[in-house]
């Protein structure tokens, strides 16, 4: 079923993609026809924290991937050679830190340089003057620091094992580097809404002290079988999408790629049951509108998605949104920056006419 899908561009040169409310119709979004708009990459699968919300500090998908704890560097550059000619973006994330990739930036900056677009998301606590400037220097398009709290007590349950003060401090480190080189990246943070926080105290922190660009309120997700996490713990199990007519968005937007290459047929699936092919073996183009995501979108065009295993007992669908998502968070930050930047601009040409 194709949607009838109106396309505006904003200052930027973003397309935005709205879906037809009055037609109720669904399919693969503008910019996904040809590839997919987002792969996102299981990029590391060690980390150096053990945030009781995440889903690899509840599993044993770590372990399963010990024999490729991070992506060679020939899997991201052939992704990032296929995707850049697109301007899809990379999201820089998986079981892990990626800071803690030997090449993390090497990798990053050739990928920008390709023509992608890169969403990093970090704990932060890897960060130093070097890595953080040549990241923003590159222009990289987000940087999503997961801060999960506004106060040190909260920090050390949520986000255990790292520093609150080294968070802060390179939070407003990238800030002010930004700032002063007006790059184009963004800065943001991200919060999972769950219980024993205070959600709108922490975007108070963030966004109004901080000054960051944005805060994503991320719902708090269990990934159903594929780990041990207490869905009861969420402070906002309200859905965003009714299942039983809507199709998951994701399969008709962004794929998801392991360190060893395989691409899964969404985020649900971190366990990679499914196998919709390797991108070292074919064309990510090809396994985009291969056999496998075709069968997948063409049971949800027909609202029959419940009919697949995997998604029946996704928790996690009713999370989707078609509009509340990844697309609405960079149109925002791309606001706030856009006003950040005119303003400085701004304050300099009053500095310069005042000494004139």
């Amino acid at each position: 079923m194709k949607n009838n899908k109106s396309t505006v561009q904003d200052h930027f040169g973003t397309l935005k993609v709205e879906k037809n409310l009055k037609t109720q119709e669904f399919g693969l979004r503008e910019q996904a026809e040809q590839y997919p708009m987002m792969l996102v990459l299981s990029f590391v699968y060690p980390c150096n924290a053990l945030c009781p919300h995440c889903p690899y500090t509840n599993s044993s998908i770590r372990k399963e991937y010990k024999d490729m704890p991070f992506m060679p560097d020939e899997v991201f550059k052939k992704i990032a050679h296929e995707s850049g000619p697109f301007g899809s973006y990379l999201r820089i994330s998986g079981g892990g830190e990626p800071m803690l990739h030997p090449n993390v930036c090497e990798l990053l900056i050739y990928a920008k340089k390709k023509g992608c677009k890169i969403g990093l998301i970090t704990n932060g606590s890897l960060f130093n003057e070097k890595n953080l400037k040549s990241l923003i220097d590159a222009e990289i398009d987000l940087i999503e620091f997961s801060v999960d709290a506004d106060n040190e007590k909260d920090y050390e349950i949520y986000r255990k094992g790292l520093n609150w003060e080294t968070l802060n401090k390179n939070v407003v480190q990238a800030l002010k580097y930004r700032n002063l080189t007006k790059s184009r990246t963004k800065i943001i943070v991200s919060a999972v809404n769950q219980q024993g926080v205070n959600i709108d105290s922490i975007e108070e922190y963030w966004v109004k002290k901080k000054e960051v660009d944005y805060i994503i309120k991320r719902k708090y997700l269990s990934w159903g079988n594929n780990t041990e996490i207490d869905q009861t713990k969420s402070a906002d199990p309200a859905p965003y999408t009714d299942t039983e007519s809507t199709p998951c968005p994701f399969i008709f937007e962004r794929l998801n790629i392991d360190s060893r290459g395989n691409v899964m047929v969404c985020g649900y699936d971190i366990s990679a049951n499914t196998s919709m092919g390797n991108v070292m073996k074919q064309t990510i183009k090809d396994i985009w509108h291969g056999e496998g995501f075709k069968f997948y979108r063409d049971k949800h065009l027909n609202n029959k998605g419940s009919e697949i295993s995997m998604c029946s007992k996704c928790p996690d669908w009713k999370y989707r949104s078609w509009t509340h998502n990844y697309w609405k968070v960079v149109r925002e930050a791309d606001k706030v920056w856009y006003k950040k930047i005119k303003n400085i601009d701004s304050e300099e040409d009053f500095l310069v006419t005042k000494k004139s």
